[in-house]
């Protein structure tokens, strides 16, 4: 029998994509735009507490920014340069404020684009999805028995099918008003699991 269980905990890890992009006359001065800011970014989560460890450059890109003139055709009107950063926030509470002071320090050209609140350590949730999952498969395994004039006997095997961790998206975000930082909501991050479990049918004693 195949049993599924499922879990919740409110998440204490933000996993955040924050990016610049610039653009300008030349690539030189395009590539420099976007180093100064993401260097204000990457000053601005520092400041705010969070470790070198936890943040990781994610990409680097440099593209000519073409325009269509009638009568010329395709021209290069400038340059655009992007990069971004991968950031693990782990204090649930500074989120949003540190979220709030990487993107003013950036400016205008910064880009925040993608937001996930999860778990840093799932084991003791997916023990309780376990436990769930197994109950299931138990009770099932219990009523097919029964169905069939026999109980269960030992137990053959136990495999464990684990889809993971669901991830409360960036559909999270509620903005109060353009003036004041984005409220992060961390609702709850669900850890969901299946078992499926192989009993012996023994034979009921005679009456």
């Amino acid at each position: 029998m195949t049993g599924t269980g499922g879990a919740e905990a409110a998440p204490d890890l933000t996993l955040v994509t924050l990016g610049v992009e610039t653009r300008a006359a030349s690539v030189d001065a395009a590539y420099s735009a976007a180093g100064a800011a993401l260097a204000s970014v990457t000053e601005a989560l520092r400041a705010g507490g969070v470790a070198a460890a936890d943040v990781q450059s994610t990409g680097l890109n440099v593209r000519a920014d073409y325009v269509w003139r009638e009568g010329e055709g395709q021209q290069v009107a400038g340059y655009v340069a992007s990069s971004s950063l991968g950031v693990r926030l782990r204090d649930a509470a500074a989120v949003s404020g540190l979220i709030g002071e990487a993107v003013r320090a950036g400016g205008n050209a910064v880009r925040l684009n993608s937001l996930h609140l999860t778990l840093a350590d799932d084991s003791a949730v997916r023990e309780r999805a376990r436990a769930a999952a197994w109950e299931d498969a138990l009770q099932a395994a219990r009523q097919f028995a029964a169905l069939a004039s026999a109980g269960l006997g030992r137990v053959l095997s136990v495999t464990e099918h684990v889809p993971g961790q669901v991830p409360v998206p960036l559909a999270g975000f509620q903005r109060a008003s353009a003036a004041e930082s984005i409220a992060v909501e961390p609702g709850t991050s669900r850890v969901e699991t299946a078992v499926t479990v192989m009993w012996e049918l023994a034979s009921l004693a005679p009456a």
